[in-house]
């Protein structure tokens, strides 16, 4: 079995879609709805050493006090960053999903198919009506990630 684990929010369509490609390939991830259960420090710092990327590809700006903590600042660090993250979970960007191939933030939600082991179990369309794989299982050309 796979496991994967996926750092949710509900209320976010790219969220949702990536939990629904991965329930497309057939594996039920350990889903995490980091606003109701934040990670720890340690674990978030880990996150984003695995992620490859700095703090601030994490941090979510839209809906967030992102601008009223002066979080654009160029000058400050992870630490900064990542205090200002545990201190409102929001500004942490999501879906941010982990698994035996590696840990990405997966927006677009198809970006979450590079971390999936195993092939899409047929067609899946996000929630928007755009097709991302067809019904052989295979990403369409085009998609994040997918042949051009």
């Amino acid at each position: 079995m796979t496991d994967i684990i996926i750092y949710h929010n509900p209320q976010c369509g790219t969220s949702r879609n990536a939990l629904a490609l991965i329930r497309n390939a057939g594996i039920e991830p350990h889903v995490v709805e980091y606003l109701k259960a934040p990670p720890s420090r340690a674990l978030l710092e880990s996150l984003i050493a695995r992620t490859g990327n700095g703090a601030r590809a994490l941090l979510r700006e839209k809906g967030t006090p992102y601008a009223e903590l002066g979080l654009g600042n160029p000058d400050l660090d992870d630490a900064q960053l990542i205090d200002a993250m545990m201190a409102h979970p929001i500004l942490i960007n999501r879906p941010l999903v982990v698994s035996p191939l590696g840990v990405r933030l997966c927006r677009p939600s198809e970006t979450v198919l590079d971390l999936i082991p195993v092939g899409q179990r047929g067609a899946f369309a996000k929630e928007d009506g755009e097709q991302v794989v067809d019904a052989a299982g295979r990403r369409i050309a085009g998609t994040t990630g997918g042949p051009a």
